[in-house]
């Protein structure tokens, strides 16, 4: 006689995958929880700029998955997935472990693509991972400290010359923010900030075209413009090969080559090998090679499986791969996969797509907020980090670092200089219940010690 195993399992702890298994945590979930990453570390991608200038350390931007799943009742497994057997609901691992599921999640995100282009494995660097964010800081730190010190004026402009390749979100981000940083660092070490030199390479004509950004790609153009260092836009440029020592392209049918020593690669994403491996035919996938969910996120001929963020698509019904897609996907699915423990009806995922945000600089952004109000410069960073400080996982979590970030970021700043009328309105517009919460007691506070001493 066989025992039916009543297990779920979530493969991948992104964002889809860790809110999941938080949600079922959250909600007294009957069966045991297991998820299961390769990494120690859950990374909060949007905000690995912020990691990579040392704005924000990495108990914020890339905390442990058995921090954040302590006392959940969720075990957790560092371990790669190498097999998904779907027929025999079995999930074999790299370690030779195999763990068979009542239920599963697929929550393994996408992998960088490099669409066949010449030493973008080799050469360039991706920005993924907190690895691939330790791997740039010493690349550009040691190109800056090497660019001092040389007296030949070729390879210094090569040292300090940082090619961001692809101008979605991820290139606009990533150049924005070393067009300001890269000057103050290199200046620090006695250099000439000016010498820096940040080039965005773009395949099409425009920035951020077909993307959720759109609405803000006028401002964000200006904005570019606006940093330590302007960043320089090479349009309708096709990356053909990526060199240790320079990036080559083709534009105006010629092939062009830009000395650098530095190319950083933000062109997109592929779907994950082992999505692509699923016994699932090409027409119930997407033109990705993504399979196809029904509206409760199931995919179409296993029921039992559960599939959001980048390892899915929703027929008729295009979603952006943003976090706060990703994070809505994770609590749906923990919804309808608490619904079926007790018998009850699975319910569509309402997915509301709130507003977009950019980081363009160092205390710098850009909001679009339900595609009616449109802010930008340093209100635009300030709503930008007080809603993904509102996404950090776990309640106790989000409202201590919610809470130290307002103090140093908007009352330090604003309510030292008398500014009370813009602290309000920072306060009434950046983040959810627990910002405006924190906001509104230290602004209490604030207001009434301005009167006791005046």
């Amino acid at each position: 006689m066989t025992h039916p195993i009543h297990q779920t399992v979530i493969l991948g702890g992104g964002f889809t995958g860790l809110f999941t298994a938080l949600h079922l945590s959250h909600h007294h979930y009957p069966r045991s929880v297991i998820l299961i990453d390769r990494d120690e570390r859950f990374c909060f991608k949007p905000l690995l700029y912020e990691y990579c200038s040392g704005e924000m350390d990495a108990q914020k931007v890339v905390p442990r998955f058995d921090q954040l799943l302590q006392d959940s009742g969720v075990v957790f497994v560092q371990d790669t997935v190498q097999e998904i057997d779907l027929p025999q609901r079995e999930v074999k691992l790299a370690s030779g472990t195999i763990y068979n599921y009542s239920n599963l999640v697929l929550a393994l995100g996408s992998v960088t693509g490099y669409f066949g282009v010449e030493g973008v494995k080799e050469n360039a660097f991706p920005l993924r991972t907190q690895q691939n964010a330790i791997a740039i800081d010493q690349q550009l730190r040691d190109c800056l400290q090497r660019a001092v010190q040389t007296i030949d004026p070729h390879i210094r402009r090569q040292l300090l010359t940082v090619a961001v390749i692809g101008a979605g979100p991820s290139g606009v981000e990533m150049a924005a923010t070393l067009a300001d940083l890269l000057p103050y660092w290199y200046e620090a070490l006695g250099g000439t900030p000016e010498d820096i030199r940040i080039v965005l390479i773009n395949h099409g004509s425009q920035i951020l075209k077909g993307d959720i950004n759109d609405p803000l790609r006028e401002p964000t153009y200006q904005e570019l413009q606006k940093r330590a260092v302007p960043v320089e836009l090479i349009m309708e440029a096709q990356a053909t090969a990526i060199r240790p020592d320079a990036v080559e392209y083709q534009k105006d049918d010629k092939t062009h080559t830009l000395p650098t020593s530095t190319a950083i690669w933000t062109t997109g994403t592929s779907t994950n090998p082992l999505i692509k491996d699923l016994p699932i035919p090409k027409d119930k996938r997407d033109h990705h090679g993504r399979p196809y969910v029904t509206p409760t996120l199931q995919l179409l001929d296993f029921p039992e499986v559960f599939a959001g963020g980048d390892c899915a698509a929703i027929q008729d019904n295009s979603l952006p791969p943003t976090a706060q897609v990703a994070y809505q996907q994770g609590k749906a699915i923990a919804d309808n996969l608490f619904a079926l423990a007790f018998d009850r009806q699975l319910l569509p995922a309402q997915v509301n797509i709130r507003g977009t945000l950019l980081k363009l600089g160092i205390s710098n952004g850009a909001a679009n907020l339900f595609e009616e109000f449109e802010v930008t410069g340093e209100m635009g960073h300030l709503i930008r980090q007080g809603t993904y400080l509102e996404l950090l996982p776990t309640p106790a979590r989000n409202l201590k670092i919610t809470a130290q970030w307002l103090q140093d970021e908007i009352f330090h700043r604003y309510l030292s200089d008398g500014n009370l009328n813009r602290a309000v309105k920072v306060a009434q517009v950046v983040g959810g219940v627990a910002v405006g919460a924190i906001a509104a007691k230290k602004l209490i506070n604030a207001i009434g010690k301005n009167k006791g001493t005046s």
